[in-house]
């Protein structure tokens, strides 16, 4: 089956790279039974691809089941997934199956694997190796047959470091990943998405579908949605159930829009003395701020070298300033202390210098503003790589999303 055929049949839009690669990786490792773990952000659509894996897989016909994990209390997780004898716990009046029982022969969709209590993950482990588990206060060992589909919102590998999860289960579960772009990184899909959504409410309510206006759709895409298609969904039925005119308006948008920083300098956090990264638009501005300051700082550094060798008694009166600094220290704090008076500072002996060895300082007109670079970069970026925006975006090191925002918001024509 293509790619464009199960867009069809799972009701899925979009034309992003990564999304495509995503889905192609899905039908590849369908036929199989190895064990795949999803990645991606939450609302993005993970369960969707393990019914994709599951529909076009030889188990199909047998059952399937999504688990959260998260969802679930660590004290009865072990009974839901593997089932427990009666009498085994305070409430267990009888035995029961878990879900490796029910659904043998099956798919199971265990979502955010990562809430899973180190005990469970010591059972899983042991039924993804050998297709056994036991029941909560038995003994008696049991086979399954069982395809595991995990999916997680978190970064298993550094959770294995922080000893939240088992490293030995990570590489068992990670036999084939499949990443799930966020929404962030599809802009080309943004639109077309809205415009189902509207579609599928206009038709539930018995009403006209809304449609967006160019600077509505600018700021659609330029939102950075972190609930993803979930998030998008949701706002879609707000407007189509609340919005006064069909065609909305950029205005009208942003009342359904929930703030965002939209601040692109960097800012210190205050309190733990951290640097949060949510506070930050874009690291690679922060580089910019930090080089475009240090050469403010070395242009200072040789305005005033240059000065001091042309001025000789300004050097002097520096050195004076220095010493009556440091004595002025001593006074209000060391000689409490009963330290020694500092050791001053001596001036300098003077050097000569041939009038021939002394450079012109050239000031040389610059901007050193950060969105004036930013730009050049872009523009530079464009050129080098004929206008392919995948290719400068890579190049810049900055999503294809950002790039399109930016080519928006600097008014930068291709």
């Amino acid at each position: 089956m293509d790619i464009q055929a199960i867009k069809n049949r799972f009701g899925i839009i979009g034309n992003s790279p990564a999304l495509g690669y995503a889905l192609q990786v899905a039908a590849q490792v369908a036929n199989t039974d190895l064990t795949v773990l999803i990645y991606g952000e939450s609302g993005v659509g993970k369960e969707v691809f393990s019914q994709i894996i599951h529909a076009l897989s030889s188990r199909k016909h047998n059952p399937f089941i999504a688990v959260n994990c998260g969802a679930i209390p660590e004290g009865t997780i072990d009974s839901e997934l593997f089932g427990h004898e009666k009498g085994s716990f305070t409430g267990a009046v009888d035995s029961r199956k878990g879900y490796f029982e029910t659904v043998n022969g099956g798919t199971i969709f265990l979502d955010e694997i990562g809430e899973l209590p180190l005990g469970t993950q010591a059972r899983l482990l042991r039924v993804l190796e050998t297709g056994e588990y036991i029941r909560v206060g038995s003994s008696k060992v049991q086979k399954t047959d069982v395809r595991v589909v995990a999916a997680t919102n978190k970064d298993l590998l550094e959770y294995t470091h922080k000893g939240k999860f088992r490293q030995d289960l990570y590489y068992r579960l990670n036999t084939v990943p499949i990443r799930v772009p966020a929404l962030k990184d599809r802009p080309e899909d943004i639109i077309l998405l809205f415009r189902k959504f509207a579609a599928d409410f206009a038709e539930r309510y018995k009403t006209a579908a809304v449609q967006l206006d160019d600077e509505a759709k600018d700021l659609l895409i330029r939102y950075p949605w972190p609930g993803n298609v979930r998030e998008l969904k949701n706002i879609a039925e707000q407007i189509s159930v609340l919005a006064q005119d069909k065609l909305v308006t950029a205005r009208q948008l942003r009342q359904f829009l929930p703030e965002y920083n939209t601040n692109r300098m960097p800012v210190l956090a205050t309190g733990s003395g951290n640097v949060s990264h949510a506070e930050f638009a874009n690291e690679r501005e922060i580089l910019y701020k930090l080089f475009f300051d240090m050469k403010k700082d070395v242009t200072e550094l040789k305005k005033m070298f240059v000065d001091i060798l042309q001025n000789p008694q300004r050097a002097g009166a520096a050195v004076a300033y220095a010493n009556e600094s440091l004595l002025n220290d001593y006074h209000d704090v060391e000689r409490e202390k009963n330290i020694s008076p500092p050791a001053l500072v001596q001036p300098a002996q003077p050097v000569l210098i041939d009038n021939n060895d002394i450079y012109e300082h050239e000031e040389v007109e610059e901007s050193l503003n950060i969105m004036d670079k930013e730009k050049e970069l872009i523009v530079k970026a464009l050129k080098k790589h004929k206008g392919k925006r995948k290719d400068a975006s890579s190049d810049l090191g900055i999503s294809e999303r950002t790039l399109y925002r930016k080519l928006k918001e600097y008014d930068i024509n291709e």
